[in-house]
């Protein structure tokens, strides 16, 4: 699979990097960089310390067995060849991730850079002094990531906390901003005479037109109009800007967009979807959506609600139904405007300097290197093994191979430069047929989840205890109430649903939760620009 090395990251050093001989394979240049102050190693205390650094890694339990493990792998050995840095990997369970590194920190047994992509729990983190901030390490010791935070002042919310810098994060590509996407059988538009669906309405009446209408010609009732990989009702609420766990400030108000008026449009457009038969009825007992995914992949769904990219289900759709013909369907307009479907905040993991460290100096340097080079390998592989150079780009040399031995290092790079755009994926894809044809689609798919703006009033959530125990308690109840509405029948009514939702609100002291919602704001306010 040629993967294109072309991005303005490549003009400020990749391309130097690929340029210089033997430097993906003979392991990188292991020398020292001197000191600039003359006396800086007598005087700085962390200079006659090991270079040696533990690191948390979510466990995914991806690593083959003949690979080794996450704490000892080919590519913890290279990342300890090439850094300088000894490094120490602590695995977490990624289900439980959470829970474990409290574990550790309780036992003072924290690795030294603890990682995750929730920032309320790095906050909390700092709240509780498990981590410590880290602007005089960053200002002293280094000089990439400074630079490169320089260069991208929207991470500066996600890792600042009480007006002190927690973490260090890298940046987004767009591959990995955009998350939902939908897709939609242009064959059955075309067979039933119908146009692209542009409003919401029109949406609905084409996802009815596949459920009454035959659209795949076997004379039988059975398809839907939807199929989905996480809970459908999210799509909607995109749509009408109204995401369940997503705070909106509307007239300079914050509120949780399972709260705002918008979100009875919301339940109705569930509800409608539900009640006419666009959705597969025993939907809510698919745990993992297998079934949904069944649906979409035999050819039995005209819509379906998942990623941007359907990757494994593009090729098994295709193998089942040959004909079929998925495109990419942008985010419709509601009577509140167009907005687009869910797209990720642009900062990537946040890691943190836990309070005991050790050497935060050395930690710093494999940060850096991290950034200028470490990570292209680690995601890549080594030249001449899992890639070779042709035309300006780096092509897979054997898929099953990088299966096995790359796939599960993609998070080693805790740090990277990687944003490719729509083009690249294209010239990144293998030359048979069926691989360029679905890359062409990706591409569109990846222009369409970002041609409208997922709207995101705040960069991040407000975090504190009350806010938490308050969630905890009425989240589990408002998804009861939310399934009665779009399930239940005619007498749970959308406004009964909103009803309950603000009686739920109310008796778990909602109203003193908000004051201090609100007194978050007010303090935040000016650093929650983005």
């Amino acid at each position: 699979m040629p993967i294109l090395i072309k991005s303005k990251y490549v003009k400020s050093g990749l391309a130097i990097v690929l340029a210089m001989t033997g430097l993906l394979t003979a392991c990188g240049d292991k020398k020292e960089t001197t000191p600039a102050q003359g006396d800086a190693k007598e005087t700085d205390k962390y200079a006659s310390l090991p270079k040696e650094i533990s690191i948390s890694m979510f466990d995914r339990g991806r690593v083959p067995a003949e690979e080794g493990t996450y704490e000892n792998n080919r590519w913890t050995g290279w990342i300890n060849d090439n850094s300088g840095i000894k490094v120490n990997w602590v695995p977490v369970p990624r289900n439980t991730a959470q829970q474990k590194l409290n574990v550790l920190i309780a036992a003072d047994e924290a690795p030294d850079l603890i990682w995750e992509y929730d920032r309320n729990y790095i906050a909390l983190l700092a709240a509780q002094g498990a981590i410590q901030p880290i602007d005089s390490y960053i200002e002293k010791y280094s000089t990439s990531y400074k630079k490169y935070l320089s260069e991208h002042p929207e991470l500066k919310p996600f890792v600042t906390i009480d007006g002190k810098m927690y973490a260090v994060s890298s940046k987004r590509g767009i591959d990995t901003i955009a998350n939902q996407g939908m897709w939609i059988r242009k064959d059955w538009l075309d067979k039933l005479g119908l146009a692209m669906p542009r409003t919401d309405e029109e949406l609905l009446n084409v996802a009815k037109a596949f459920v009454e209408k035959d659209p795949d010609g076997n004379g039988k009732n059975d398809t839907v109009g939807f199929a989905f990989n996480s809970q459908f009702k999210s799509y909607p609420a995109a749509m009408f800007a109204s995401r369940p766990d997503t705070w909106y400030v509307d007239n300079g108000k914050m509120q949780l967009g399972r709260l705002s008026d918008r979100y009875l449009d919301t339940l109705a457009m569930s509800k409608k979807m539900y009640d006419g038969g666009m959705v597969d009825k025993e939907y809510i007992t698919d745990k993992n959506y297998q079934r949904e995914r069944q649906l979409w992949v035999t050819g039995k769904a005209g819509i379906y609600l998942g990623s941007w990219h359907l990757d494994s289900e593009y090729r098994d759709l295709k193998q089942n139904v040959p004909n079929a013909q998925p495109v990419p369907l942008e985010s419709v307009t509601t009577k509140y405007g167009k907005f687009g479907l869910l797209q990720e905040a642009p900062a990537s993991m946040l890691i943190a300097f836990g309070k005991n460290m050790k050497n935060p100096k050395a930690a710093v340097e494999f940060l850096d290197w991290m950034l200028d080079k470490g990570w292209f390998t680690v995601k890549f592989g080594i030249e001449g093994t899992h890639y070779k150079k042709a035309n300006g780009s780096v092509q897979a040399i054997d898929g099953e191979k990088n299966k096995k031995e790359l796939d599960y290092a993609y998070e080693y790079p805790i740090v990277n430069q990687w944003d490719p755009k729509p083009d690249d994926i294209v010239k990144m894809a293998a030359s048979d047929p069926l691989s360029q044809e679905y890359a062409k689609l990706k591409a569109l798919g990846l222009e369409t989840a970002m041609k409208n703006n997922f709207r995101r009033d705040i960069p991040y959530a407000p975090s504190f205890p009350e806010l938490s125990q308050f969630l905890a308690e009425f989240t589990p109840k408002a998804d009861e109430i939310d399934n009665k509405v779009i399930m239940g029948g005619p007498q749970f009514t959308p406004e009964w649903g909103a009803a309950e939702l603000l009686k739920e609100w109310k008796r778990l002291n909602g109203e003193s939760v908000w004051k201090q919602v609100k007194e978050w704001y007010d303090k935040n306010k000016d650093s929650l620009k983005q």
